[in-house]
């Protein structure tokens, strides 16, 4: 990658985060979270001490159902968000997804990122990520080097056609994409997970998905943080990137419908949540839904820009409300959550 691409590439990660903090890039209230109700067990027959949040991700045994959703990479200001978000992971022991990592394609000294990254927080569990259009022109061998290079344990290959549509350096190729997945899963040394990034899975693309051998899908649903919205926010105000990214401003499938789409999936396969997670009670409404583990993004990144402590009270606050969830809910566990159809449709 030449310093003048690298820089551009720096600059454009870098209005990404910003614009990420900016609340007119989320499709806030669009997760349907508030149409989904808990059923209140007002005789539990436990002890709020019995609760147990400890979910397997593979091999690694984590505190909670919860992770860091992929957010940012490849700047300065990146780096230093991502080694907070990692130490304070790995002690808290959450798993972390990781921004793209698509500069080290072109970039060999963009490894060094990821090795200082691995250096500050080595017992985190950590996860690459590459796009899903970069996935389908990149040989295997090239994007196992991404896998190495982190040490992670798994990799997250991210669909993003709006925002490719939408963004002025967009690659919108996806032809060829669902091979492309197939052949990562058939070689692949790490689980592989397929994630969107906020605007959900329809329940026909899921059925697609049923035998590509992926591990993991993550919904990420309509509800958060809007890429679509930042790609025109990035865009200047007369372009027609601008005006159809206002157009497109709500475009997507929420979260919680992302969710019921995916009733009568196989098992083999795990179903993942994110997009306009805001809270413990979120979380617990999308496990009682069906995923097996929930992800945050934006409330991480807040966090983490305060300091290391701010991070670890909101990870304890998450953690709390889910519990308080669990115990109202009358079931001890998230997988019992899952399994007791403790919800209703509002």
């Amino acid at each position: 990658m030449s310093l003048e691409r690298t820089k551009d590439f720096e600059s454009r990660k870098a209005d990404h985060l910003r614009l990420a903090l900016d609340p007119a890039m989320e499709a806030l209230g669009a997760g349907g979270f508030e149409s989904v109700r808990l059923t209140h067990e007002a005789l539990p027959e436990l002890d709020f001490s019995e609760l147990d949040l400890t979910t397997s991700f593979w091999k690694y045994q984590a505190a909670s159902p919860c992770f860091i959703s992929s957010m940012t990479a490849g700047h300065n200001q990146g780096e230093a968000i991502n080694i907070t978000l990692a130490r304070v992971a790995a002690e808290r022991r959450w798993p972390m997804g990781l921004g793209s990592q698509r500069r080290e394609l072109g970039d060999p000294n963009a490894k060094t990122e990821w090795k200082r990254l691995r250096k500050a927080a080595p017992k985190a569990f950590l996860m690459s990520n590459l796009g899903l259009s970069q996935l389908i022109v990149t040989p295997l061998a090239k994007v196992f080097t991404l896998v190495e290079t982190l040490e992670a344990g798994a990799i997250f290959i991210h669909t993003n056609p709006m925002q490719e549509a939408l963004q002025p350096e967009g690659t919108p190729q996806f032809k060829g994409g669902l091979k492309a997945l197939e052949a990562l899963c058939k070689k692949s040394p790490v689980p592989v997970i397929l994630k969107e990034t906020g605007c959900g899975f329809s329940a026909a693309s899921l059925k697609r998905l049923q035998d590509t051998g992926l591990a993991a899908i993550d919904v990420s649903g309509l509800g958060g943080t809007h890429w679509g919205r930042i790609e025109g926010g990035r865009a200047k105000p007369e372009s027609m990137q601008a005006q159809a990214a206002a157009t497109f401003a709500h475009w997507g499938i929420s979260t919680v419908e992302s969710l019921l789409n995916a009733k009568g999936m196989k098992a083999k396969t795990e179903l993942w949540a994110s997009g306009g997670v805001r809270s413990g009670l979120d979380a617990a409404k999308a496990l009682a839904l069906g995923a097996r583990k929930v992800g945050f993004a934006k409330p991480a990144l807040v966090s983490a820009l305060v300091s290391d402590e701010a991070l670890s009270a909101w990870m304890s606050q998450m953690e709390f409300e889910i519990k308080v969830a669990l115990f109202c809910s009358g079931v001890k566990s998230p997988e019992a959550l899952r399994k007791g159809k403790l919800w209703q449709k509002t």
